[in-house]
């Protein structure tokens, strides 16, 4: 269900790094041997300047309601648990993503799937889906009970070592975040992009020393869902 074929030149990278990448590459969380539910997310890689490269591209995000159960008030990419009726991880980032967004998924070209990661505090086991956005569709908010906004964000803005830290929960735990479009990209997004922008050779030299603690209304509304 996936083909490599056809991406635009400044997409090659990413689609073969993804081919041997090692799940302890991406993160430090890996499935348990038993247990988790499978589930996936879509990384959706569009442009909006066609033709200018990886520069005048993006990635979908969107950012989840305030009262959800689980990461409340999160950027996340679309997706969710695999539901009885998917057929497979692809099938559930694209349904996701279609709910969530609005997305046509006519426009949408999966070309790679990462190894399975683990999400500890929603004991989701997720597949990240890789997908080349050749036909670009409208989005939005389909459901404001769970997401709050969606936004096709700039990788240049990504990029951007002056939109670029590490950020420090009350637990302890320091990983890669990004202020971007008038969000915060934390967690487990925001250590994806991270090493996903390393891997297709786009990072820029960014100061990792620069640890923020989170805004206290985030990790507030963390604890409050669990």
């Amino acid at each position: 269900m996936t083909d490599p074929a056809g991406l635009p030149a400044w997409l090659q990278p990413l689609a073969e790094a993804a081919v041997d990448v090692r799940p302890e590459q991406l993160s430090s969380f890996l499935p348990p041997a038993d247990g988790g539910r499978e589930s996936a997310v879509l990384m959706l890689f569009g442009e909006s300047e066609p033709g200018a490269g990886w520069e005048g591209a993006d990635v979908l995000l969107i950012e989840r309601a305030n009262d959800m159960r689980s990461h409340a008030g999160q950027v996340a990419f679309p997706g969710g648990a695999v539901d009885p009726g998917d057929d497979g991880v692809v099938a559930a980032a694209l349904r996701e993503a279609v709910e969530e967004t609005g997305l046509d998924p006519v426009g949408v070209q999966v070309f790679g799937t990462l190894p399975a990661l683990f999400l500890p505090v929603s004991d989701f086991v997720v597949t990240p889906v890789l997908a080349w956005w050749r036909g670009p569709s409208p989005v939005d908010v389909v459901d404001p009970a769970e997401v709050a906004s969606v936004h096709r964000v700039p990788l240049a803005h990504l990029l951007d070592p002056a939109n670029r830290f590490r950020a420090r929960h009350p637990s302890g735990y320091v990983g890669a975040a990004f202020q971007v479009a008038g969000l915060l990209v934390w967690g487990f997004t925001a250590g994806l992009l991270d090493r996903m922008l390393r891997l297709a050779g786009w990072e820029r030299p960014w100061d990792r020393s620069l640890v923020h603690d989170l805004p206290a209304d985030m990790v507030s509304r963390e604890a409050g869902r669990r």
